[in-house]
């Protein structure tokens, strides 16, 4: 492979991998829209460019970490996007994109004989700093062989399946339980503290009992209670990837009761609090309803 690997997206997610890449010893050429973004880069070494092709022309391996699945294919596969780089052989997408734009941009980038191994990653922020991060890939296995060791740097891997796509059915279920676990308890909490418990003390019993999640192991503790709001994954895209799974599931004729509710809270919490909101934000409509504001005690 050539000695330079490219980024593309130096997001709230991209940054903190593209930083672990960097602390693992690959030199990087970067893009993003943002200029203060490259120059951060920049300062750490990397060698910032002016377009996805760009960096396309210099990387064998390109990795593409961006918000939405337009945003992705247009930059994958549109103009002054990756597939007209010279150099570029593989494409590894950490974004969030649904299946069947992930097998539509596959199909494009295989027709320039350039690989597609679709690589969305689960974990947030604290784990993309940390490279603790679940990272489901499909695609071909041959190349898969030959970035995983890179790809380790980022995150725990978990090969699915070379079918283009599966790496993104994967990832729409697991969030669909995180958004789940957080609506839910959302609710329950909420209903304990109107009855008179503290919230705080509610969420310690569900911790220790059956009903313990994601949600009420981190994002209550360290987000929610102290009203921090602050971890660092937008209600506008839980909801997009809520509208994608319902979508993915009705392709493949599967009936999702309960997912349809959770999607239907999140369509709430969007047009009522904004998609730049923090996503813990959606136990404020249950709270809302109730009459009460969650709080940590300090006793």
């Amino acid at each position: 492979m050539s000695k330079e690997i490219g980024f593309v997206g130096l997001g709230n997610m991209g940054d903190p991998m593209a930083r672990r890449l960097i602390d693992a010893g690959y030199a990087l050429v970067v893009f993003d829209m943002r200029e203060e973004a490259r120059k951060t880069f920049e300062g750490l070494g990397c060698r910032a460019v002016g377009s996805a092709t760009e960096v396309a022309d210099a990387a064998e391996t390109v990795f593409v970490s961006l918000p939405t699945p337009p945003i992705v294919e247009t930059v994958t596969t549109g103009e002054g996007g990756v597939i007209e780089g010279s150099a570029v052989k593989r494409v590894i997408d950490l974004s969030t994109t649904g299946a069947t734009t992930s097998a539509r941009i596959a199909e494009k980038l295989s027709a320039k004989g350039i690989s597609h191994l679709d690589s969305p990653v689960s974990g947030g922020k604290a784990g993309a700093a940390k490279g603790t991060l679940a990272v489901m890939v499909s695609g071909p296995g041959d190349h898969y062989a030959e970035v995983k060791e890179m790809l380790g740097h980022i995150g725990k891997l978990f090969y699915v399946g070379e079918k283009p796509g599966l790496g993104q059915t994967m990832k729409l279920t697991n969030n669909l339980l995180s958004a789940t676990a957080l609506a839910a308890t959302s609710e329950a909490v909420v209903m304990a503290a109107k009855a008179g418990i503290d919230p705080r003390v509610a969420i310690d019993v569900i911790n220790v009992g059956s009903g313990r999640n994601s949600a009420s192991q981190d994002k209550f503790p360290n987000a929610i209670l102290p009203r921090t709001f602050d971890y660092g994954f937008a209600t506008g895209l839980m909801y997009k990837d809520l509208k994608l799974c319902m979508a993915e599931a009705e392709e493949i004729g599967v009936q999702m009761i309960v997912a349809n509710a959770v999607k239907q809270l999140w369509q709430l919490t969007n047009h009522e609090l904004g998609p730049d909101s923090d996503f813990t934000q959606v136990v404020q409509l249950p709270e809302k309803w109730a009459g009460i504001t969650l709080a940590r005690s300090e006793s």
